[in-house]
């Protein structure tokens, strides 16, 4: 509390700052919260009810932290106008006027009671932050005295048990048999009502789920072989959809019983912890018929035998079922209040029983091999797992830490079928995003057919359903696990609070909702502009008859504008500071006045080429006397692999700066010229009626446009025409010259049609004519000289 402090003769007694009076009751009632949580503290002896008090606890302190920051605005206020009136005048200057002695006297006392009450709210953020952080190592210490607290095992005491035990069963028996009484005879209608309103929303969830959802996990009997992605898909949604039913009857059946108050709250725990315990049981029970499958062996995830796949799922269902039972008990336990000897016997009981059904798992030989069909073991790693995790909460058991066993045994059950399902899903969205893996399912083919998508539009959905399943089953997954290990809840939910609303690193705060509304922020704002331009392009220009050179140069500087402006918001709405941006900015300009002028421009060129969009990864271009398939765009550099296999990397401002040719710019369609000279004495147009039914008789060929023939010139060797054909592939252009080529040379020969010779002029000198005659006639006796030679012998 600030001081009172005497005011001087003729001044006047200082008010109470309004803040701090507006501020006091909210610190009062919080200081005394803070108090009421003490006592809670040390009254509170489960993980429940102390997580719970840190949640509040941490609720108050960020109350308080909101306190302390509704002061700076005054604080600032009143050292601004401190430092406007100056300090008192010194010993021997003139006084100051009485209304500035004052002023200064009271913003002087307001600003030691603002910092009184904020010394105030320190002292208890203080408090409350030991207060969370024995919580928090009482949490720790209490699991680990469950885990570690050994107890002593009496064998002996087998009489006093089994009694003990009567004693209870008749104790139950005794508390039901009321309860079921008062039922009877006074909630029967309610007892039926809430029975039938489960029944009709579970048969909704499951006729509904069928005929919306049948199909991605209904087996179909009449498919010999599915590919694996639809066996998978199978698995998973067979598994979580069966699940969803029971658990919403159970639900259903719960909250209709407690809304007619059919449940006292002995009953009632009794029935959450069963409802519970039956959805489990049943959801283990699920995920291992939908992975081994023993009546349907084509649907099946891992080569599992028939006979020892249902043995397997026998010994995991009844592994549950033990666990379950052991939850069973322990509710009983402590509505019963069961001496300490039965509760360690029953729990004795079930960790043993749980460790050697996994030891009779790991004794099973149920895979098939793919050859012979017989049946082998495990693998050698999966067999000592099996042992391992079997015999640890036996020998726990056995040595009196029947909490490690118990932990242990209902990790091993609950949190293996969590893991086993979570894995699963992560293998479908793998298999998923698979190149062409959903064009080959059911579910591909029906969204094909029913939208008109090609073949490349259904393989980037695949992409997105491969990511949307992913963050599915960790958010479905990761909350269960984290609750099976003890977490709470509302801790839990405390936890996405703080990660979607902001959260520190370093001097950074990250905040997923900010980011998610800068990312909507740039779509809106980009879809907008891209409106926009069409609207002024279509609309605006077009009727001002403007220059088509013109049009496209506003609608890119339009584009451009926009495309900066929606950047500009989403990173503002999205909390990152600008003024970073303007560091990175300047360390550009000074990177680009130290000689990093064609690193730069290659960026920039890199940046224009990945917004316009001139060419893409997979175009033929032609540019600097180079054609290629475009292979990579990166902001430096392009990758261009020309036909003969030789990889260019061309830098970014070679295409901005020269010029660049596109032959699958928009698509992929395109024109091919064939040329051919035929003989003058042929009749042109009958070439002309072959070359036509030629190019038309083409399959790659199409027939709009029509293909067409030029009959371009006539030389002194041949008439020469050329075939001109469109194609809707340009990569086919080499196969389809070569087979109208080939056609074309079958086709003359049929038709007696005269290819031309070229023309060989031989001059000869009249002054060696007598001298060559001579040496013809020479060399044709000498010829026949041989050849009569040849016919004596």
């Amino acid at each position: 509390m600030a001081a009172a402090q005497t005011p001087a003769p003729g001044q006047v007694q200082a008010p109470v700052s309004g803040i701090v009076a507006e501020q006091r009751p909210a610190i009062d009632a919080l200081k005394k919260q803070i108090a009421d949580y003490e006592q809670k503290k040390d009254q509170a002896d489960t993980d429940a009810a102390l997580a719970d008090l840190r949640l509040n606890l941490e609720g108050t302190a960020k109350k308080l932290l909101e306190i302390g920051v509704s002061f700076r605005p005054r604080i600032t206020e009143i050292n601004s106008r401190l430092e406007q009136l100056g300090p008192p005048p010194a010993q021997g200057q003139p006084p100051e006027a009485q209304v500035v002695t004052d002023e200064r006297m009271r913003l002087t006392t307001e600003k030691a009671e603002i910092n009184a009450v904020l010394g105030e709210t320190e002292d208890q953020l203080i408090e409350v932050n030991k207060m969370i952080d024995s919580i928090v190592d009482a949490r720790r210490e209490l699991f680990a005295d469950t885990l570690s607290q050994r107890v002593d095992i009496n064998y002996s005491l087998g009489t006093e048990i089994i009694t003990a035990y009567g004693q209870e069963l008749q104790s139950m028996n005794q508390l039901i048999s009321s309860w079921w009484r008062f039922v009877v005879s006074f909630k029967w209608q309610s007892m039926l009502a809430a029975t039938f309103f489960a029944v009709i929303a579970a048969l909704v969830l499951l006729i509904g789920g069928q005929r919306t959802l049948g199909h991605l996990y209904l087996r179909d009997a009449k498919i010999e072989s599915p590919s694996y992605l639809s066996r998978l898909a199978v698995a998973f949604w067979s598994t979580l959809m069966r699940s969803l039913t029971v658990v919403v009857f159970l639900a259903t059946t719960y909250l209709f019983l407690g809304y007619f108050n059919v449940l006292r709250p002995d009953i009632a725990s009794l029935f959450y912890m069963l409802f519970c315990v039956i959805g489990i049981v049943y959801f283990v029970h699920a995920l291992a018929q939908a992975v081994i499958c023993p009546g349907a062996p084509n649907w099946r995830l891992v080569r599992v035998a028939p006979r020892p796949g249902r043995i397997l799922m026998v010994l995991i269902t009844a592994t549950a079922t033990m666990t379950g039972l052991d939850y069973i008990a322990d509710t009983i336990n402590q509505i019963a209040a069961s001496p300490l000897s039965l509760t360690v016997a029953k729990s004795l009981v079930a960790t043993v029983l749980v460790g050697l059904l996994i030891i009779a798992m790991a004794f099973l030989k149920p895979l098939e091999d793919e050859e012979t069909g017989k049946t082998k073991p495990w693998p050698r790693a999966m067999r000592i797992f099996l042992f391992t995790i079997g015999f640890v909460p036996i020998i726990g058991a056995l040595f009196g830490y029947i909490g490690f066993a118990r932990f242990v045994s209902q990790q091993i059950v609950i949190n293996g079928a969590v893991v086993v399902t979570m894995y699963l899903g992560f293998l479908t969205a793998r298999a998923v995003s698979d190149e062409n893996a959903l064009a080959g399912t059911k579910l591909g083919r029906a969204v094909q057919t029913r939208f008109g998508m090609d073949e490349t539009t259904l393989d980037q959905l695949g992409l997105v359903a491969s990511i949307v399943i992913n963050v599915f089953v960790v958010l479905f997954g990761i909350p269960i696990i984290l609750l099976l290990w003890g977490f709470q809840w509302s801790e839990m939910s405390a936890w996405f609070l703080t990660i979607a609303t902001g959260f520190q690193i370093g001097s950074v705060n990250i905040s997923l909702v900010a980011i998610a509304i800068g990312i909507l922020l740039f779509a809106l704002f980009y879809f907008f502009t891209r409106w926009f331009q069409g609207w002024l392009d279509n609309r605006v220009m077009a009727r001002g008859k403007l220059d088509s050179g013109v049009r496209n140069s506003i609608r890119t500087a339009v584009g451009y504008l926009g495309l900066g402006i929606a950047g500009v918001i989403g990173v503002s709405a999205a909390g990152i500071n600008l003024s970073s941006l303007a560091l990175v900015a300047g360390g550009l300009s000074l990177g680009i006045g130290f000689g990093m002028q064609a690193i730069v421009s290659n960026f920039v060129s890199g940046l224009i080429l990945l917004a316009e969009r001139p060419f893409k990864v997979g175009d033929w271009i032609e540019t600097g006397g180079v054609g290629g398939i475009v292979k990579k765009i990166s902001v430096r550099a392009t990758e261009v692999e020309t036909f003969q296999r030789q990889s260019l990397i061309i830098p970014n401002s070679s295409f901005i700066n020269g010029s660049v040719g596109n032959w699958t710019h928009r698509n992929k369609l395109g024109r091919v010229d064939i040329p051919i000279g035929v003989s003058h004495k042929v009749d042109p147009r009958r070439v002309h009626a072959i070359l036509m039914d030629i190019a038309r008789g083409h399959p790659l060929v199409l027939k709009n446009p029509e293909p067409f023939v030029a009959f371009k010139s006539i030389v002194n060797a041949a008439m020469e025409f050329e075939i001109r054909v469109h194609l809707a592939d340009l990569s086919n252009s080499g196969t389809v010259q070569n087979e109208i080529r080939f056609t074309l040379i079958d086709r003359f020969a049929e038709e007696g049609i005269e290819m031309p010779h070229p023309q060989q002029d031989v001059n000869l000198q009249i002054d060696d004519a007598e001298a060559v005659i001579e040496l013809l006639t020479n060399r044709v006796k000498s010829e026949l000289a041989a050849e009569t030679k040849k016919l004596r012998s």
